[in-house]
């Protein structure tokens, strides 16, 4: 496949904190391609390194097989950025907005006035068109901002964090028009850290931990790889116990299994072999703390980013709301 944006040796550092630490990876073109972590694992200082908004500490970035790591403003006109938090302005209105940000690249006032309105109207923003942004609804702002990178039909769209904090209509509208753009060619590079998310969309998928990169592939590579493991989910009811005490000593009583922490109510146990779930109910029993449930379940890419990286999913998507 043919390569659009290759990424060798990649390093961020701000001051004595590696940001970014020695990552290499590639886009194809025409590919959804998912970078999947938690809140500061290093996707956002990724993002504005690729789209020339960092400097670079070291290592190298192609685009199109040409070394641009010191000159990515030279391919800025090929590429569209939807940052995690909007960059438009508050007092112009949505078709404003547009306008101006398609005179940024260079866009003629005739067809940027003629692009200003299809975006609105694919969309579905036209009625609120003459409205001022600050008016919008968080799902709306997401829109219009996701509307303003594509005024110039860029090749690559970079998208951080595109659904968070929205609501479940307009992620979902979000998402569709996220397939349709691939659909129509252009490659998508989405940071994103619901699970879920990545798996309805992504092509290639890279997990992102601290700065590094654990892992790239497909979804079905990375279920692959956990498949032959018996997966069993245990759901408690709340409990007040310390759980990193809770899991260390689940380790020590049963080192043939891995035990991890799914959320705050379940523990996902995992062996290459049948389990026997007995002494591990039994166990948890004679710690107060009650079953609800536990039940064998097929491997997900949740599954896989839980094995891989020992992050709880749900405490993952916590640390970002918050922001």
């Amino acid at each position: 496949m043919e390569s659009i944006i290759e990424v060798k040796n990649l390093t961020k550092n701000y001051g004595n904190l590696t940001a970014v630490n020695n990552i290499s990876f590639c886009v194809y073109k025409g590919e959804i391609f998912g970078f999947l972590g938690p809140n500061a694992a290093g996707k956002t200082t990724t993002i504005n390194m690729l789209t020339g908004m960092a400097k670079v500490s070291n290592g190298q970035i192609f685009y199109k097989g040409n070394n641009l790591t010191t000159k990515i403003k030279k391919f800025q006109r090929y590429i569209g950025v939807v940052p995690d938090e909007s960059n438009l302005y508050e007092e112009l209105t949505g078709y404003e907005n547009l306008c101006f940000s398609a005179s940024l690249y260079g866009v003629f006032r005739s067809k940027r006035e003629k692009k200003a309105k299809e975006l609105l109207e694919v969309f579905q923003l036209s009625e609120a068109s003459h409205r001022r942004f600050k008016t919008y609804s968080k799902g709306m702002k997401r829109k219009l901002t996701i509307a303003a990178s594509l005024v110039h039909e860029p090749e690559i769209l970079f998208l951080d964090e595109p659904t968070t904090g929205i609501d479940i209509a307009s992620s979902r509208q979000i998402r569709n028009l996220i397939k349709k753009l691939n659909g129509n060619g252009t490659t998508i590079f989405l940071t994103t850290h619901y699970i879920e998310e990545a798996e309805r969309l992504c092509s290639r998928i890279a997990f992102i931990k601290n700065g590094e990169i654990i892992k790239i592939g497909t979804v079905d590579k990375f279920i692959e790889d956990i498949k032959e493991s018996n997966i069993i989910e245990v759901l408690f009811d709340s409990i007040s116990v310390n759980k990193n005490i809770l899991l260390k000593k689940l380790n020590q009583n049963f080192p043939d299994v891995e035990c991890t922490f799914k959320n705050e109510n379940t523990i996902i146990v995992i062996s290459p072999d049948k389990i026997d779930i007995s002494p591990i109910v039994s166990f948890l029993s004679s710690n107060n703390i009650y079953i609800l449930e536990a039940k064998l379940i097929r491997p997900t890419l949740e599954d896989a980013f839980v094995k891989m990286t020992g992050i709880e999913i749900d405490i993952m998507k916590k640390e970002k709301e918050k922001k």
